[in-house]
């Protein structure tokens, strides 16, 4: 199995062994392993103004979705969880599908799974 199938086959196992909680979850979350090997629940995608998970699963840059003055500090968060296994808590404008801007609260934290680092985050509107 190639390395990106292998990805792939990992994100869905994953993701639906969190289904109760991306499902039950008041909060919006995404899932992530590489810019190509994520998920989120219907509640993220609606909190970023898209129609749909495949909608929103079809952006090959996720940073994009936080403000360009913010992205240093979410990436440095995300490299604790993801290299440090350090959960993180912040506050951070993402960018709507529309352009326009929402401040957030987002808690990430390291999960590990067949030998892959995947970072959760669980993401609220303020």
């Amino acid at each position: 199995m190639a390395h990106s199938e292998h990805h792939e086959h990992l994100i869905k196992e994953l993701s639906e062994m969190l289904a109760p909680v991306f499902e039950n979850s008041p909060q919006a979350i995404y899932l992530y392993l590489d810019d190509e090997h994520k998920n989120c629940n219907q509640k993220f995608a609606d909190l970023l103004g898209y129609s749909s998970i495949d909608k929103w699963l079809e952006n090959m840059t996720p940073v994009s979705d936080i403000s360009e003055e913010d992205q240093s500090k979410v990436i440095e968060a995300y490299g604790k969880a993801s290299q440090g296994m350090e959960a993180s808590q912040l506050s951070a404008h993402a960018i709507k599908k529309d352009g326009s801007k929402i401040e957030v609260d987002i808690i990430m934290v390291p999960i590990t799974y067949r030998g892959e680092v995947f970072v959760l985050h669980f993401i609220s509107q303020i």
